[in-house]
Formats: structure tokens, sequence, C-alpha cells
């Protein structure tokens, strides 16, 4: 029985049972992925590789094995995201997720495997193992991901989609400062295993979530029961995606960004002993500092991004933090750049709010898999470059850099701090110009609405900015 669409997408969002069950699936999903990634670090790091010269090429495997699905899968994935049904290949996904993690958790020889010597795996073969783990849990996120975004654009209405991502950049900021602490003590307390089985259990609760979902029929870029043809299918894609001039924008402006972003995160440790004079210990404050800003920002766009139109608060919040990494450059002193890094979470995390809403306003339903699939891939690709390019930059051409500018002194890592500043203002600069039309366009629209048939009327659970 086929299941209709329009009064599922038509109830305020907080008793959408649909979106209540998503949301819900993937806030614990969440939690465990973030206890996931600092397991895998610790795993390595404190227990595989403890005391080798070879332990940071061994933490860095892991990050190559994220990439390359993210990098070689994430681009084509969108055209099997936009064939196959959202719901079931989520299911799949997850499943296929929990049950790697669950060989994982036999590798970490809390289950003395007979047929092994000592009954674990030899060290090489348990790095092996992790790497090869993490690559095809990635390579399943690849379809999980645009999946996501294809069913919300199914089960929240239009007016409502700011909200949603609201929720969701809400829950993964919560994740983001929930997760590592939980980690550690699981790891050296209790065991790897449990850490572990946190991840996987988190997958199998986001399945049986997404199982109770009653989602309308996919969308499918063929006809059903005709042979797709994958290079039509995934041309079709690009060429719709730089055709649209917002997408278009959204996309090298996150590049723009990505390109800066990066460095910041690869560099920041060394900010804060060299430019802030502080001890390493306290680096975790400067991240939860930045998490409880994206809660903030979270929130706060949720609240008004419809009212201000998502594409005034895209650019307007890449103007605020640009102006906040320009600050944070200069600073030589812990506390404020605590205070700073709390104000650059708030726009960071607006940008992430409102960019689901701006994609799904702007595409085709059966396209909107394949224009998800582009975007990660390549910001995640500019932040890749980033971090390559500014660790050389900081380690050979700027390594002896001391100089003096109006007063302002400027050494190696915040001189690329200020850099990373100025390509965030580059980029609010490009998308104010070019998203324009996109807000006069829409107020337009809603200037025209009174002259529909039933105008004048107010519907709580219609009208932007009213529901509930």
């Amino acid at each position: 029985m086929e299941i209709d669409a329009a009064p599922l997408t038509r109830v305020p969002l907080w008793i959408n049972r649909n979106f209540a069950l998503l949301w819900a699936g993937q806030a614990i999903s969440f939690v465990g992925d973030f206890v996931f990634d600092t397991t895998l670090i610790l795993w390595i790091a404190a227990q595989i590789a403890v005391g080798q010269s070879w332990a940071p090429i061994a933490v860095s495997g892991v990050l190559v094995a994220v990439a390359a699905p993210t990098l070689l899968i994430g681009p084509i994935s969108g055209v099997f995201v936009d064939r196959w049904d959202k719901r079931h290949t989520m299911l799949v996904a997850d499943a296929a997720r929990a049950a790697l993690i669950g060989i994982l958790v036999l590798t970490s020889g809390a289950i003395p495997l007979p047929i092994l010597d000592g009954g674990r795996l030899p060290v090489a073969g348990q790095l092996v193992m992790i790497y090869a783990v993490v690559l095809l849990a990635t390579t399943a996120q690849q379809f999980f991901g645009p999946s996501r975004v294809a069913m919300i654009g199914d089960i929240v209405a239009p007016e409502l989609r700011e909200r949603a991502s609201g929720l969701g950049q809400v829950t993964m900021s919560l994740a983001m400062i929930l997760g590592p602490p939980i980690a550690a003590p699981l790891v050296f307390n209790v065991g790897v295993q449990w850490a572990l089985f946190v991840n996987a259990a988190s997958f199998l609760v986001s399945f049986v979530a997404i199982l109770l979902v009653h989602a309308p029929p996919a969308a499918r870029s063929i006809v059903p029961g005709q042979t797709g043809r994958f290079r039509r299918e995934f041309v079709d894609g690009l060429r719709f995606f730089s055709r649209n001039q917002v997408l278009r924008t959204v996309l090298i402006a996150c590049i723009i960004i990505m390109l800066g972003v990066g460095a910041l995160n690869a560099l920041d440790i060394f900010f804060v002993t060299g430019n802030l004079h502080t001890s390493p210990s306290l680096y975790g404050w400067l991240n939860a500092a930045f998490g409880v800003g994206a809660v903030m920002g979270a929130i706060l766009s949720t609240l008004f991004a419809r009212r201000l139109h998502p594409a005034r608060v895209f650019w307007l919040s890449l103007f605020a933090a640009a102006a906040c990494l320009l600050v944070y450059s200069r600073l030589t002193s812990f506390a404020p750049a605590v205070v700073v890094l709390l104000l650059i979470g708030i726009p960071s995390a607006a940008v992430n709010v409102v960019v689901t809403p701006l994609l799904l306003n702007e595409t085709p339903r059966e396209l909107v898999g394949r224009v998800a699939a582009v975007l990660n891939p390549l910001i995640s690709l500019a932040s890749i470059i980033s971090i390559a390019v500014s660790g050389l930059l900081v380690s050979t051409l700027l390594r002896h850099l001391h100089a003096a500018v109006f007063g302002m002194r400027f050494g190696p890592v915040d001189t690329i701090f200020s850099v990373i500043g100025i390509l965030v203002l580059a980029a609010a600069v490009y998308s104010a110009i070019n998203l324009r039309g996109s807000v006069a366009a829409s107020s337009a629209s809603s200037r025209a609405a009174p002259d529909a048939p039933g105008a004048g009327r107010t519907d709580p659970e219609s009208a932007p900015g009213l529901a509930p």
C-alpha cells in the first residue's frame, strides 16, 4: 500500500512522528560516531602502537581510510541513491555498519579466537582490520547521508526544513561535546571492546528507528523497469548542479571556507602552545567552547532562518565568522580565545543549518541524491588540501617567519590563521553577491502570495515562523 506524502509533510515538526523517529535514531548514532572516532585514535596511539615511532603514521591511516571512499565513492553514490528506495538504503547501511563494528570487537581481543596464535591478531593484522572496517563503514555512509537528506525532504514540509536542519545540528554539536569524554574512560577503564560496542549499538538503534518510519514512495531517476544509464544520470546531476546559481554558490563558498578551516583544525594545537602560551592540556576546552557556540548557533538559526531567508543567513554568518577568525588570529592569551571560539561556533553552526534547506529548496526530488553527493567529497578534498598545504608551509617556508606590520607581530601559525579569516571573508562577499537574487525572488513570491485563493488566512501549520 502506498503512503500519501502530503499528510506526512504538512504536520508541524514537533508532532511529526516520522521526523521524530529519524531524528532520535540519528541523535544516538551521532554520539556513537564520536565515541568511535575517539576510540580509534586512543586504541591505536595508546595501545596498539604505544611507544612506537610510527604511531602518528598509524593514526593518520585512519584519516586515509575515511578520505578514500569519501572522495572516490561519494561523487557516484548519488546516482544509486536516486535510483533506490531511500529508507531501504539507510537500513542496509546501518545494518552493514553495525556488523562491521562487531567484527572490530572480535579484533580487539575481547573474545579470544582459538584459530589465532595468542587468541588475537598481530599488530599489523589489527591495523589492517581497523583500516578495512573504517573504509567499508565510510563507504556505507556515502549512501546513507544523501538518502537521509532526501528523506528529510520527503517527510518535512518546506517551511519546516530550517527547523529540522537546526535540530540535526544541535544534536551533532551535543554529540561532539559528549562523545569524546565518554570514549576515554571506556577505553582505559572498561576496555576498547565496550567503546566499540557503544557505536555498534547506536547503529542498531538508528536501524530500528528508521524501520518505524513511514516514508512516501521513493523518487527514482529512471522509469521503473528500464535499465539505468549510469553515465547519463551522473552527468545529469552534475549539469543541474553547475547550472543552478544557488547550489553553485554554496559549493564554491564551502570549498573556499574549507581551504582555510582545514588548516585551522590542523594547526590550532600549535597556536595554543605558541601564540596563546598555554599548556596543551587545556586544548580540549577550546573544542568544548566551539561546541557550546555551535549549539547556540543551531538554536538561533533555527529560530530566525525562515524569517531572514536561508541564503541571507548563509552569507551573514560567513561575515560574522570571518570577523571572529581575524580577531582569533591576533590573540595572545587563553581566556579571550575561549570566548572568541565560542562566538565562531555560532555562525559556523548557522551555515551548516541552512545548507540542507537551500539544497532541498533548489533541487527536484529525483536529483536530491546526486546533488547531495556532490557537496561532501569536494568539501572533504578542500579540507585535505588545506591540511597538507598548511602543514607544509609551517614546516618550511614560514618556519622562521617573525614580522611586524603596523605594530602587529606575525608568526607562522597566526599568519595562516589571518589568511583563513580573509578566505572566509572572500566567501562571504562572493555569497552575498550571488545569492541576493535568490532572496529577492523569495521575497517577491511572498508578496505575491496574498493574491492567491484563500489568502489572508493565517494557518499556524503552514505559515512560516508560526508553527509550534
